[in-house]
Protein backbone atom coordinates (compact mmCIF):
# COMPACT_ATOMS: atom_id res chain seq x y z
CA UNK A 1 0.00 0.00 0.00
CA UNK A 2 3.11 2.29 0.81
CA UNK A 3 4.71 1.30 -2.23
CA UNK A 4 1.45 1.91 -4.26
CA UNK A 5 1.22 5.59 -2.63
CA UNK A 6 4.92 6.13 -3.39
CA UNK A 7 4.12 5.10 -7.20
CA UNK A 8 1.03 7.72 -7.08
CA UNK A 9 3.36 10.29 -5.94
CA UNK A 10 6.09 9.83 -8.57
CA UNK A 11 3.71 9.98 -11.30
CA UNK A 12 2.74 13.17 -9.78
CA UNK A 13 6.05 14.47 -10.00
CA UNK A 14 6.63 13.35 -13.11
CA UNK A 15 3.61 15.22 -14.69
CA UNK A 16 4.14 18.35 -12.73
CA UNK A 17 8.06 18.69 -12.40
CA UNK A 18 7.27 19.07 -8.39
CA UNK A 19 5.80 17.44 -5.35
CA UNK A 20 1.89 17.95 -4.22
CA UNK A 21 1.14 19.63 -1.47
CA UNK A 22 -0.25 18.99 1.53
CA UNK A 23 -3.41 19.38 0.46
CA UNK A 24 -3.19 17.75 -2.84
CA UNK A 25 -1.86 14.82 -1.16
CA UNK A 26 -4.90 14.57 0.71
CA UNK A 27 -6.61 14.63 -2.70
CA UNK A 28 -4.20 11.78 -4.39
CA UNK A 29 -4.59 9.64 -1.49
CA UNK A 30 -7.91 9.86 -0.77
CA UNK A 31 -7.06 10.59 3.11
CA UNK A 32 -9.25 12.88 5.21
CA UNK A 33 -6.44 14.35 7.54
CA UNK A 34 -3.46 16.15 6.86
CA UNK A 35 -2.01 14.14 10.06
CA UNK A 36 -2.20 10.75 8.26
CA UNK A 37 -0.20 12.57 5.26
CA UNK A 38 2.51 13.70 7.30
CA UNK A 39 2.39 10.92 9.12
CA UNK A 40 3.06 9.25 5.17
CA UNK A 41 6.02 11.61 4.61
CA UNK A 42 7.41 10.91 7.63
CA UNK A 43 8.12 6.91 6.85
CA UNK A 44 9.12 8.31 2.98
CA UNK A 45 11.63 10.80 4.54
CA UNK A 46 13.07 7.98 7.36
CA UNK A 47 13.07 5.71 4.25
CA UNK A 48 15.32 7.96 2.30
CA UNK A 49 12.68 8.98 -0.38
CA UNK A 50 12.12 12.59 0.51
CA UNK A 51 14.11 15.01 2.51
CA UNK A 52 13.24 18.14 3.96
CA UNK A 53 15.15 20.85 2.80
CA UNK A 54 14.41 24.34 4.56
CA UNK A 55 11.03 22.93 5.61
CA UNK A 56 10.03 22.14 1.64
CA UNK A 57 9.88 18.64 0.66
CA UNK A 58 12.53 17.23 -2.05
CA UNK A 59 12.78 13.97 -3.88
CA UNK A 60 16.19 12.39 -2.73
CA UNK A 61 18.13 10.00 -5.40
CA UNK A 62 16.23 7.09 -4.09
CA UNK A 63 13.21 8.53 -4.77
CA UNK A 64 14.14 7.95 -8.70
CA UNK A 65 15.92 4.78 -7.66
CA UNK A 66 14.36 1.48 -9.35
CA UNK A 67 13.68 -1.36 -7.21
CA UNK A 68 16.84 -4.01 -7.71
CA UNK A 69 15.01 -7.36 -7.15
CA UNK A 70 17.93 -9.56 -7.19
CA UNK A 71 19.46 -11.80 -9.80
CA UNK A 72 18.27 -13.47 -12.83
CA UNK A 73 20.10 -16.02 -14.81
CA UNK A 74 20.03 -16.29 -18.30
CA UNK A 75 20.60 -19.90 -18.77
CA UNK A 76 17.91 -22.17 -17.10
CA UNK A 77 15.14 -21.23 -14.83
CA UNK A 78 15.56 -21.43 -11.65
CA UNK A 79 13.48 -19.99 -8.42
CA UNK A 80 13.35 -16.49 -8.12
CA UNK A 81 13.86 -14.53 -5.03
CA UNK A 82 12.93 -11.04 -4.51
CA UNK A 83 15.60 -8.66 -2.43
CA UNK A 84 13.89 -5.25 -2.23
CA UNK A 85 16.99 -2.72 -2.73
CA UNK A 86 17.08 0.35 -4.37
CA UNK A 87 19.59 1.61 -7.14
CA UNK A 88 19.79 4.49 -9.41
CA UNK A 89 20.70 4.29 -12.66
CA UNK A 90 23.36 6.85 -12.59
CA UNK A 91 24.74 5.25 -9.74
CA UNK A 92 25.28 2.29 -11.13
CA UNK A 93 26.60 3.69 -14.86
CA UNK A 94 28.51 6.83 -13.73
CA UNK A 95 31.70 6.81 -11.63
CA UNK A 96 31.99 10.21 -11.68
CA UNK A 97 29.18 12.63 -12.55
CA UNK A 98 31.09 15.91 -12.51
CA UNK A 99 32.77 14.88 -15.53
CA UNK A 100 30.67 12.99 -17.31
CA UNK A 101 28.14 13.37 -19.95
CA UNK A 102 25.75 11.96 -22.65
CA UNK A 103 25.89 11.54 -26.12
CA UNK A 104 23.33 9.50 -28.83
CA UNK A 105 24.98 7.77 -31.25
CA UNK A 106 24.45 7.81 -34.82
CA UNK A 107 25.60 5.33 -37.43
CA UNK A 108 26.51 1.26 -37.23
CA UNK A 109 30.40 1.96 -36.94
CA UNK A 110 30.43 0.23 -33.19
CA UNK A 111 27.90 -2.53 -33.62
CA UNK A 112 30.73 -5.11 -33.06
CA UNK A 113 31.02 -3.86 -28.87
CA UNK A 114 26.94 -3.91 -29.07
CA UNK A 115 26.54 -0.03 -29.20
CA UNK A 116 24.17 0.73 -32.33
CA UNK A 117 23.02 3.62 -33.51
CA UNK A 118 20.25 5.54 -31.34
CA UNK A 119 22.10 3.94 -28.34
CA UNK A 120 22.81 6.83 -25.43
CA UNK A 121 26.40 6.13 -24.54
CA UNK A 122 28.46 7.84 -21.08
CA UNK A 123 31.69 9.64 -21.21
CA UNK A 124 33.63 10.37 -18.90
CA UNK A 125 35.68 13.51 -19.74
CA UNK A 126 39.31 12.13 -20.26
CA UNK A 127 42.42 13.12 -22.21
CA UNK A 128 44.18 9.95 -22.02
CA UNK A 129 43.17 6.30 -22.81
CA UNK A 130 44.17 2.79 -22.59
CA UNK A 131 44.68 0.87 -25.22
CA UNK A 132 41.41 -1.06 -25.89
CA UNK A 133 39.43 1.85 -24.64
CA UNK A 134 36.29 3.10 -26.37
CA UNK A 135 37.06 6.84 -26.73
CA UNK A 136 35.18 9.84 -28.13
CA UNK A 137 38.16 11.63 -30.14
CA UNK A 138 38.95 14.03 -32.70
CA UNK A 139 41.08 13.00 -35.65
CA UNK A 140 41.95 15.68 -37.99
CA UNK A 141 39.29 17.43 -36.92
CA UNK A 142 36.48 15.07 -37.04
CA UNK A 143 34.65 14.06 -33.79
CA UNK A 144 34.07 9.95 -33.63
CA UNK A 145 33.76 7.09 -31.57
CA UNK A 146 35.69 4.47 -32.19
CA UNK A 147 38.33 1.60 -29.70
CA UNK A 148 41.55 3.33 -28.67
CA UNK A 149 44.22 1.13 -30.68
CA UNK A 150 48.30 0.78 -30.83
CA UNK A 151 49.84 -0.19 -34.01
CA UNK A 152 52.90 -2.11 -32.78
CA UNK A 153 54.96 -2.07 -35.83
CA UNK A 154 53.80 1.30 -37.42
CA UNK A 155 54.68 2.56 -33.50
CA UNK A 156 51.46 4.90 -33.26
CA UNK A 157 48.24 5.12 -32.44
CA UNK A 158 44.91 4.70 -34.55
CA UNK A 159 41.36 4.62 -33.97
CA UNK A 160 39.85 1.10 -34.98
CA UNK A 161 35.95 0.86 -35.54
CA UNK A 162 34.04 -2.23 -34.22
CA UNK A 163 32.20 -3.25 -37.77
CA UNK A 164 34.40 -4.98 -40.28
CA UNK A 165 32.91 -2.42 -43.16
CA UNK A 166 34.96 0.45 -41.56
CA UNK A 167 38.91 1.16 -42.10
CA UNK A 168 41.45 1.90 -39.37
CA UNK A 169 41.68 5.47 -39.02
CA UNK A 170 44.96 6.71 -38.51
CA UNK A 171 45.32 9.83 -38.07
CA UNK A 172 46.94 12.16 -40.82
CA UNK A 173 47.45 15.78 -38.82
CA UNK A 174 46.15 14.71 -34.90
CA UNK A 175 44.00 12.41 -32.85
CA UNK A 176 43.05 14.17 -29.47
CA UNK A 177 41.08 12.17 -27.02
CA UNK A 178 38.27 13.64 -25.13
CA UNK A 179 36.84 10.76 -23.40
CA UNK A 180 36.07 7.14 -22.27
CA UNK A 181 32.98 5.46 -23.00
CA UNK A 182 32.24 4.00 -19.26
CA UNK A 183 28.55 2.75 -20.40
CA UNK A 184 26.03 2.44 -23.34
CA UNK A 185 21.93 2.64 -22.84
CA UNK A 186 19.40 1.39 -25.13
CA UNK A 187 15.59 1.48 -24.70
CA UNK A 188 13.80 -1.30 -26.03
CA UNK A 189 10.73 -0.38 -27.89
Amino acid sequence: MIQDRLNILKRFFKKNRRLPSYSEMLKLFGFSSKNAVFKLINKWVDANFLKKDSGKLAPTSKFFALPLLGNIKAGFPILAEENKNYLTLDEYLIGDPQSSFLLKVSGDSMTGVGIFEGDIVIVEKKKEAYIGDIVLAQIDNEWTLKIFKKDRVKKMVFLEAANPHYPPFYPKRELQIYGVVRAVVRKIN
